[in-house]
Order: C-alpha cells, then sequence, then structure tokens
C-alpha cells in the first residue's frame, strides 16, 4: 500500500485523490462523501499516528494564520461531519477520541490503521463528592450501642461518633467550598433551550422566548460572556454530553432547565453547571403565576451573576406587563427567528393592542415591517414610513431599549439611507447593551457604508467572533464591499464549507470569483447557490449553460430564473439591476437602479460599496442617482 493511503476498520482513504471508501458486505468497496476540510483533518489525525492533535495544530494546517475564521465551530463541525462520515459514536468512539482541554487523536487500533495508533483510553468519571445531612443516623447509633459494655467501650464509641460527625461536617463545608471555587471560575456561560415540558409542541414558542430574554438579560452583565441564541439555539433538543457542548461554544458554564406552562401557572426549573468538571454549581425551581413570568428572566440573571462572582447591575422596577401581552411578544419573536413575517407582525400587532405602551411589541414590529422589505418581499417603499413609526414609539416609550434604538438604526441605514445616524444609534444601543450582536452587525454595515474600511472589517469580525451562524457570510460580503477581493474569497471559501447550505455565502463567493474572473469557480457557486434557492433540476440547466456557453450562459439563465419569479411575486428591482451587471449590460443596470431608487430599495444604502456597479460609475445618470439619493460620492 502507497504512503498516501491508510486503512482503519471497514475503511480506506487515499489522501493523494481525497477519497474516503467504505468496505461493504459483498467485498464491494463504496465511496463516502466527506467534504475537503473535514477530510484534511482525517488526514492530519492520520499522519499523526494516534498522537494528540492540538487544535492550533489543526487551525495551521487547516486555515492558516492570516485568515480569520470561526475555527472553534470550524473545527468542531469538521469533527461532526468525520464522525457522520465514520459512523463514529463520540461517547464510545471508534476512531476520534476528544482529548479534553487539548484537541483529538485516531485511536483505531493496529489490526485497523496501517500505522500504529495507541488505543482509545478508557475515561474514569470523574465523580462529584454528594453532600450529606450534617447530622449522623439514626440507624448508627442505634447499631453500636448494644456492644457497648464498659465505660471505656462508651467513651471509644463516643469518639468514633464525634469523628463521623466531624468528616461529615467537613464533607459538606468541603462541598460547599469546591461549589464556590467551580462558580467563581465560570466566566462565559451558554443558555442551553429551554425544555417544554407542557406536553404541547404549540407551546415552543413560549419556552424558546424566555430562553432568548434569559440570553438578553444575562448578556447585560459585562463581566460574564454569554453565548448569542443563534449558537444556542443549535442544541435544542440535542441530547449530548454538557462538556462536548461547552467545549464546541468554548464556555465555562452551562445554564440549563426546563418551562412548563399551565393556563395560570409557570413552573421553571434551572441548573448551573461547571462545564470543565461537569459539575453541578446551583440549582433552583421557580412558581410564578402567568402574570409574573415576565419578570423571572431578570430575577434569574441576578441569581446568575451573584453565583458566579459577576457584578450585577442595580435591576430596574420592571414596568407592568399584561401575560396576554407578554404572550403575544413571544410568539412574535419566536416566528420573526423564524422568518415567518406574517405571523410576526400579527402577533406585535397584538401585542400593542393588548398593551399600547409595551415598548418591546413597538420595536418587535418595526423589526418585522423592515425584515419584509430587506427580503425583497415588498418594496421599500411600502415598509419605510411604518418601520419609522414603530420604531420611534418603542425609544420614545423606552429610550433605555438596546433593541428599540437597534430598530432606529435598522431604519435609518436601510430606509432613510443616513449612514451616519445609523451609526449613532448602533453606537446608543451597545452603550445599553454591549453583548447584544446584532449592534456590531449595524455598526459594521454603516461603516461599510461610510467607508471607515479598518474601523468595519474590525466590527464585522467581532460579530461574527460572537455569532457565527447567523450571517455566515457576513465578514466576506464586507471584504467584498470595501474592495478587498481576495480577502472575500478566503473567507467565504471557508463559510461554504463550515455552512454549505446558506445560499448567500454562495451567491456572495460566486460574485467574487466573478470579479476575479474565475469563471469555472463562479460557475460552480452559481450552480450550488440555484440549488439551494430554486431546485436541483435548474441547477443543472446553469451547469449546462455553462458548457455550452461559459460565464455569459450562466449569467443569462439565472436573469430567466428572476424573470420567471417576479412573474410570480414582488422582486425588488435591486435583483435585476445585480444581475444585468453580471451580463455588463449597462442601460438595463441604470434603468434597474432608478427603479430601486424609487422602490426605496433597502440594499441600496451600500449603492457606492457595489463593485459590481463599477462600470457604471461615470455615466451622468448613476452620478445624479447618488446626488438624489444624498450618499457619499466616491472619492
Amino acid at each position: 500500500m502507497s504512503e498516501s493511503q491508510y486503512r482503519f476498520a471497514e475503511f480506506q482513504l487515499d489522501s493523494a485523490s481525497f477519497e474516503l471508501r467504505r468496505q461493504g458486505r459483498a467485498q464491494e468497496s463504496e465511496r463516502v462523501s466527506l467534504e475537503r476540510i473535514p477530510m484534511q483533518l482525517l488526514i492530519l489525525l492520520l499522519e499523526r499516528q494516534g498522537s494528540v492533535v492540538t487544535r492550533q495544530e489543526i487551525v495551521d494546517r487547516l486555515w492558516g494564520k492570516d485568515v480569520f475564521v470561526d475555527t472553534e465551530h470550524g473545527i468542531n463541525t469538521a469533527v461532526r461531519k468525520i464522525r457522520q462520515a465514520l459512523r463514529d459514536d463520540p461517547e464510545q468512539p471508534r476512531f476520534i477520541l476528544t482529548v479534553s482541554g487539548k484537541g483529538y487523536r485516531f485511536v483505531a487500533g493496529e489490526n485497523g490503521n496501517r500505522r500504529s495508533a495507541a488505543p482509545a483510553p478508557t475515561a474514569i468519571p470523574e465523580q462529584e463528592p454528594r453532600p450529606s445531612s450534617s447530622i449522623p443516623d439514626r440507624g448508627l447509633v442505634a447499631a453500636v450501642m448494644p456492644a457497648v459494655q464498659s465505660n471505656r467501650g462508651k467513651l471509644a464509641i463516643v469518639i468514633a461518633l464525634c469523628l463521623v460527625v466531624a468528616a461529615i461536617l467537613i464533607s459538606s463545608q468541603r462541598h460547599r467550598i469546591v461549589r464556590a471555587n467551580q462558580a467563581s471560575q465560570i466566566h462565559s456561560i451558554a443558555v442551553i433551550p429551554l425544555a417544554n415540558l407542557s406536553g404541547d409542541a404549540a407551546q415552543d414558542y413560549f419556552a424558546d422566548g424566555m430562553t432568548d430574554e434569559l440570553i438578553t438579560v444575562l448578556a447585560k452583565n459585562r463581566r460574564l460572556r454569554v453565548v448569542s441564541r443563534t449558537s444556542a439555539m443549535q442544541y435544542k433538543g440535542v441530547n449530548r454530553p454538557l462538556p462536548d457542548i461547552a467545549r464546541e461554544l468554548n464556555v465555562d458554564g452551562i445554564l440549563e432547565g426546563s418551562i412548563e406552562r399551565t393556563a395560570s401557572r409557570v413552573h421553571m426549573t434551572v441548573q448551573l453547571i461547571y462545564a470543565p468538571t461537569d459539575s453541578h454549581v446551583w440549582a433552583e425551581s421557580y412558581d410564578r403565576d402567568l402574570d409574573q413570568a415576565y419578570s423571572l428572566p431578570g430575577e434569574l440573571s441576578q441569581i446568575v451573576a451573584k453565583e458566579v462572582k459577576a457584578a450585577t447591575s442595580p435591576t430596574p422596577t420592571p414596568r407592568y406587563i399584561s401575560p396576554e401581552a407578554y404572550d403575544a411578544y413571544l410568539r412574535g419573536r419566536y416566528y420573526w427567528f423564524a422568518v415567518d413575517i406574517d405571523q410576526s407582525q400579527q402577533a406585535f400587532e397584538e401585542a400593542i393592542q393588548l398593551q399600547p405602551d409595551y415598548a418591546a411589541a413597538w420595536s418587535g414590529l418595526a423589526d418585522a415591517y423592515g425584515l419584509r422589505a430587506i427580503y425583497g418581499l415588498c418594496p421599500g417603499s411600502d415598509a419605510m414610513t411604518k418601520m419609522e413609526g414603530a420604531a420611534r414609539k418603542a425609544v420614545e416609550l423606552d429610550d433605555s431599549s438596546a433593541e428599540a434604538h437597534l430598530s432606529l438604526s435598522d431604519w435609518y441605514l436601510f430606509f432613510a439611507w443616513d449612514p451616519q445616524r445609523a451609526l449613532a444609534e448602533a453606537d446608543r444601543a451597545l452603550a445599553l447593551n454591549s453583548r447584544i450582536t446584532q449592534s456590531h452587525f449595524w455598526r459594521a454595515h454603516a461603516l461599510i457604508a461610510l467607508r471607515r474600511t479598518d474601523e468595519a472589517i474590525q466590527e464585522e469580525k467581532r460579530f461574527v467572533e460572537l455569532d457565527p451562524l447567523v450571517f455566515p457570510w457576513a465578514l466576506g460580503l464586507a471584504y467584498l464591499n470595501l474592495g478587498q477581493i481576495d480577502n472575500a474569497i478566503a473567507e467565504l471559501r471557508v463559510r461554504t464549507q463550515v455552512q454549505p447550505n446558506d445560499f448567500f455565502s454562495h451567491y456572495a463567493l460566486a460574485e467574487a470569483y466573478w470579479l476575479k474572473r474565475m469563471w469555472p469557480d463562479f460557475a460552480q457557486q452559481v450552480e450550488k447557490e440555484i440549488a439551494l434557492t430554486e431546485s436541483p433540476e435548474k441547477a443543472a440547466e446553469i451547469h449546462q449553460a455553462y458548457e455550452r456557453g461559459g460565464y455569459k450562459a450562466v449569467s443569462q439563465k439565472r436573469l430567466e430564473f428572476l424573470e420567471a419569479r417576479s412573474r410570480k411575486m414582488y422582486t425588488s428591482p435591486i435583483d435585476f439591476a445585480w444581475q444585468y451587471a453580471f451580463l455588463n449590460d449597462k442601460e438595463q443596470t441604470l434603468k434597474s437602479l432608478e427603479d430601486s431608487f424609487r422602490d426605496r430599495s433597502p440594499a441600496m444604502a451600500f449603492l457606492q460599496n457595489e463593485p459590481l456597479f463599477n462600470f457604471v460609475h461615470d455615466d451622468p445618470r448613476y452620478k445624479a442617482l447618488v446626488k438624489k439619493m444624498g450618499i457619499l460620492p466616491i472619492s
């Protein structure tokens, strides 16, 4: 067997051809699909002959040191995909062993691997001391008393009993000290989605909403890093060892629990775990009337902060919120995150009807209006006035709400096309709550529109670091908008490998390849984008178009798909402007941009940052459009 080939168990890997195969029952091998990053990691583990491969070594080998990526998530995803391909159980690994705090080892025995690998060690679970009662069991006294036949015997028994009591007290005190020490070592925390114990799946929105509220309130503590909602929600309903989850999210502590809601009561149970030792630190149950449920997240956040010795801010007296309005608000956010905009808007409107002075509901309604236009489901002109009114109402009702200021920042950027005021509102939101990741996202986009390049890139990196899952394309698109095409390609390549089902990452990477005249790569990314947004059949048409007529035929075919969609539903003219730019059609590009101005298309906020439109910058019509918009001219 050549040096590039490895055998282990029923698998054979050829590192030269990047091919992994599994031997079937009929002695016929079948190809096992594995993406590039996971394949490179598997080869690295095999090369190391059973030695520990550290996470830093993995980063250096797979990504290098010059490109900013969320390596923690990338490594975890790659390991998960390897295990899926090898059908390896992380709890009883045959092949990939996690070495806590260090990295990974390949542990298949010598019978299967061409190169000798160390066998997987048997992990001995660490036992946590259990607290006992400080009073000895009366049965113990009853058992020893019949043996006392003399004063000397009585004295010996008394001494023995005293020693038992002392040991129990010392053990109990030691347990408290250990718990306190572990709690004080928690500097970062993930809130695992609360389990819905109501027995009604329709109540999921309430459990998710309470989880989201708890994350939001905990994140206000500046000394405690709290994992974002998007990253935490991927573990909803996942039965995984908590230390593994903590390692993937890079946190010290896990807050988990359950919630049960009845017609008039809410019962919540939560516990705090010190993840490195999987040790219980604190637990509590709460029973509240439904009209007091909205105060639970704030109460819990104060308790958790005290347990982990993090400074707490004085909790303002909560405003009264009717339980019906609060319930409607939670439904609105649940549907908003699911991008079910109709139901989200209806729920927020219901919350406002029930309680007109509910600032969070007004902010949510503003976000629903904005999302409808940003997703291209209606003209921006239809949403602009409604969104502004709702956002300003939210700020008027509660100027201390970071979310309200974020809604207003969103409106200034995408609808007023005023990045300077958008930046000011994002700064205000950050001052109120520095841990809301969306603040960094809007701030970065305002800086992009203002062409403050270095600041924009740093802010976008900060956003991706805090929340790598919500918009995986964010940093790559920032590089693209700021003219750093090579950096955009490097970043977006990684993102499309880590999250291959995110269509917009493929779209942005296709644009970057188009700008570099890398035509085969451009066509391949368009094919992947169309497979996700249209159908595999239409993706096949893209492939055939490229073979028949090259990159221009690909762009023409994509334009045909867009035209077909526009006959069925509203389609923003900015989408046509992009497609005509891919075809270098100057007249149609300018016409579509003028239509986008009339429609108040949100993406026009970045007109001056879109490299696809560089070829029309010298045209007087384009210069007139920029002047009418009041955005920064090109320097």
